[in-house]
């Protein structure tokens, strides 16, 4: 039986970039909205047999990895085989939670509380569900800040609970403190660069063929 593939994300540009590098397949973006994004997760779920992915940008934890590297973690099997088509992504701990890391300080408190070495907004809650109808899971995960870059106060408020952006928002904040200007372009030049190798990863699945597979290839052991 082919894999029908659930792809959860937070923001709508993940899922552009996602869907134009796999065209076709499902995503979900959370928009940090949990309980929605759990609700509409487990009806997906409840609808068949799937795969699911966690995945889009992450905050880095693990101060060794840039921004822009691609990162691994999930059930072994399927971990495995991804690796195989990504073979420059790093298989290393993935954690999920409901608030953004957005410190240096708080994302060095993360890391050597868990060991992780990406946080992200929806693995969590993916996972879960996932383990708990028995759907194969992995999350890929494209550094966007690093443990070493703190995001501005604009870049906190700018996600609309659809997972679009809360332009206006965002303008309020920078008309409050202007002197973060330079900080939030950064985190966007970052994120371009992200959304590119997000795709670039998405691209890469998409032409192995990986998905098209028996999932029972990817048992949970």
């Amino acid at each position: 039986m082919s894999a029908r593939i659930i792809a959860v994300c937070g923001l709508q540009s993940e899922a552009k970039a996602i869907r134009g590098g796999y065209p076709g397949i499902e995503v979900l973006a959370g928009g940090g909205d949990g309980v929605r994004l759990e609700r509409e997760l487990a009806a997906l779920l409840g609808a068949g047999p799937s795969l699911v992915l966690s995945t889009g940008l992450g905050g880095g934890l693990d101060p060794a990895l840039p921004v822009g590297a691609v990162v691994i973690d999930g059930d072994a099997a399927l971990v495995e085989t991804l690796r195989a088509v990504l073979p420059t992504a790093i298989g290393a701990p993935v954690i999920g939670q409901d608030s953004i890391a957005a410190g240096i300080d708080g994302k060095a408190e993360l890391r050597k509380a868990t060991g992780a070495a990406v946080v992200d907004m929806e693995s969590h809650i993916a996972a879960r569900l996932a383990h708990h109808h028995g759907a194969p899971f992995a999350a890929i995960r494209v550094i966007s800040d690093s443990a070493h870059e703190a995001l501005p106060p604009a870049a906190l408020v700018g996600m609309r609970p659809d997972g679009g952006i809360a332009l206006g928002k965002v303008l309020a904040s920078l008309a409050r403190n202007p002197a973060q200007l330079p900080a939030l372009i950064r985190t966007g030049r970052h994120a371009g660069l992200a959304h590119k190798i997000l795709r670039d990863v998405y691209d890469a699945l998409g032409r192995s063929g990986v998905f098209l597979r028996d999932l029972g290839q990817f048992a949970l052991e």
